[in-house]
Formats: structure tokens, sequence, C-alpha cells
């Protein structure tokens, strides 16, 4: 993962206008395509999904930008 990304809780979508955009952000299909790319045959990716897999419940736009 890149450098500047810097994910935390904080940076969860909180504003009802925020969870109405990420609502309709394809997250959690983004990230199970990635893992399943790296499962079969990228294991370079294995830490970058696994931070970016931490904040499924709740994507911000900033979780949506590292993935």
């Amino acid at each position: 993962m890149a450098p500047h990304f810097k994910l935390s809780a904080k940076q969860c979508a909180e504003t009802d206008a925020e969870l109405e955009y990420m609502s309709k952000v394809p997250y959690s299909s983004a990230v199970g395509s990635l893992m399943y790319a790296m499962v079969c045959s990228r294991p370079d990716l294995s830490h970058a999904m696994s931070v970016v897999a931490r904040y499924m419940s709740n994507p911000g736009k900033e979780h949506w930008k590292a993935v």
C-alpha cells in the first residue's frame, strides 16, 4: 500500500451524506475481488488487503481511495 494512505477508524463515514455516498460504492465487492486475486496469484497484496478489509462494515472515502 502506498505510504501516503494512513487509514483509521476516524475516516469512516459519519454524516448522512457520507453514508449515502458510500452505500453506492462497491467497496466490499472490490475488496473481495482483490482478495481473490491475492489468494490465487498475488500474495504481495496480503498486507494491503488486510488493512482495507478492517473497514468493511463502515468504509469512508479515504478507504475507498486506498482500494
